[in-house]
């Protein structure tokens, strides 16, 4: 250990590195942030006065695999090690913290007090803790940003997102990448020929810094495809390796370049209108599908497993708005797959159908459930969500003024207990609704729970429970009980 700060080439580097258990500290930074090019300099002097320790600088985006793995958010940002384990971390520029910290890891002071850079050896020099000072308020103003502020910036990076149909926020410019990562991922799209948007996020700090939270995406590069994030470096390029890549601009309507669609076709979702290149017998098929459920996806996968994250996204609105729906899985069915986009004049999936009709891909019913406008449409429609089991119940109860739960009917009660609350409310000239629980096992259970009341027979009065046999036949006999059930 030679007392310098050497860069980290790897996370296998790291692994081997830690597995000697000798102590060992990182310092992830960015070359455009001036706080860590000022702690780098106190990171340098820590590693001479710290000769037994290694002291590595890791270049956070350059490097996302180590990132990620130690969860780092925010530069600079400090990781211990101690015996092969993470034992602190830090971050922020705080000088005296990080040699205190150091010290702990790689020795220890003799002084009771707070370490500083200046009292550990080699100083680290007034003007350098002044430096990292003022860096550290900056900081702290700036995220301390008013809420107007944080909205502009989102609107802008919405804007900016969706700004080309494929957009790649890199480093550098598509001609000139600054970095290997977005070089790979320009020389893929451009091998799928696939025209895009670019923005290059060393020249805007604030979107580069913005992107990562509204994105919740660490690093770059970033895809998005009309506005979803699609992922980074390693998720384009196992995409494009396996095909998969190709068949998800396809299905989103993103066509090559020079292709006839994207000459020649201006229609929605970029297929012909013309669609009489549908057999009759496949017209047939495709319009049984999509009015064989009054809510109908035409998704990649199941509900319970989605193939991709569009999919995905509508099941997962669906649920929330507690739709009931039907589902095709257009991967197993090339012929479904292809002949729908003729149909409908869509040209990606997913697809959601009301009664037959077409209501769009992810993007809009996304826009539509955000607007409230989805749930609109499908009570307009006829179509309500599906009533919570607590729902179901508070609705059963509230369904008479007077409500029995029993075993039968008040015609022919199939129980003794059941029969001898029916016959003391008709005695009293009751009126009363009534409820079978023998057809229903999940109200039957349900309602045991609800009520806090395991047994059946159960009397409801405007909503309020009652009792059961027993209690009702008391206020039978003591005369109280049409006076209980019309108070």
């Amino acid at each position: 250990m030679s007392g310098t700060v050497k860069d980290m080439a790897s996370k296998a580097e790291l692994d081997n590195l830690r597995q000697s258990g000798a102590p060992v500290v990182l310092h992830f930074w960015a070359s455009w942030c001036d706080a860590s090019k000022q702690m780098d300099q106190v990171f340098s002097h820590l590693a001479t006065d710290f000769p037994r320790a290694h002291f590595f600088r890791v270049e956070a985006e350059e490097h996302p695999e180590i990132s990620e793995a130690y969860s780092v958010a925010a530069v600079p940002y400090f990781v211990f090690f101690k015996d092969g384990k993470i034992v602190d971390t830090l971050e922020g520029a705080d000088p005296s913290s990080l040699a205190n910290k150091v010290g702990k890891v790689a020795g220890s002071s003799t002084s009771s007090e707070p370490a500083a850079p200046a009292s550990l050896g080699l100083a680290a020099g007034p003007t350098i803790l002044e430096t990292v000072k003022e860096n550290a308020k900056a900081t702290v103003q700036d995220r301390a940003q008013p809420v107007s502020t944080a909205d502009a910036l989102k609107n802008r990076l919405e804007k900016l997102t969706n700004s080309h149909p494929v957009m790649l926020f890199m480093k550098g410019v598509p001609e000139e990448p600054r970095c290997g990562f977005s070089r790979k991922v320009v020389d893929i799209l451009k091998d799928e020929k696939v025209e895009f948007g670019s923005f290059d996020i060393l020249s805007d700090n604030e979107v580069r810094e913005g992107l990562k939270k509204f994105s919740n995406w660490p690093t770059f590069p970033q895809l998005y495809c009309n506005g979803e994030l699609l992922g980074g470096a390693d998720i384009a390029i196992a995409m494009h390796e396996s095909g998969e890549l190709k068949e998800a601009f396809k299905d989103l309507g993103i066509t090559s370049v020079g292709s006839k669609a994207s000459q020649d076709e201006a229609v929605k979702g970029g297929v012909s209108s013309d669609n009489t290149g549908l057999s009759e017998t496949l017209r047939a098929r495709l319009q049984g599908l999509v009015n064989s459920k009054p809510v109908m996806l035409f998704m990649k996968g199941r509900p319970e497993e989605p193939k991709c994250g569009f999919s995905g996204k509508v099941v997962e609105i669906l649920n929330q708005e507690k739709i009931e729906f039907g589902s095709f899985d257009i991967l197993l069915d090339d012929e479904v797959r292809q002949g729908l986009k003729v149909y409908s004049n869509w040209s990606s999936y997913p697809q959601l159908y009301v009664k037959g009709e077409l209501m769009g891909g992810s993007d809009i019913v996304l826009e539509m459930q955000k607007s409230g406008e989805l749930k609109k449409v499908l009570s307009e429609k006829g179509i309500a969500g599906k009533q919570s089991l607590e729902d179901r119940l508070k609705a059963l109860i509230n369904s008479s003024e007077v409500m029995l739960f029993m075993k039968g009917s008040p015609d022919e009660p199939q129980c003794g207990f059941s029969s001898k609350v029916v016959k003391a409310l008709r005695g009293e000239n009751v009126s009363f609704g009534s409820f079978d629980i023998l057809t229903d096992e999940e109200v039957r259970q349900g309602i045991k729970n609800f009520s806090n009341w395991p047994t059946f027979p159960q009397l409801y009065y405007k909503g309020e429970l009652i009792g059961g046999c027993d209690i009702i036949m008391e206020l039978s006999e003591s005369g109280d009980l049409k006076a209980t059930l019309s108070e």
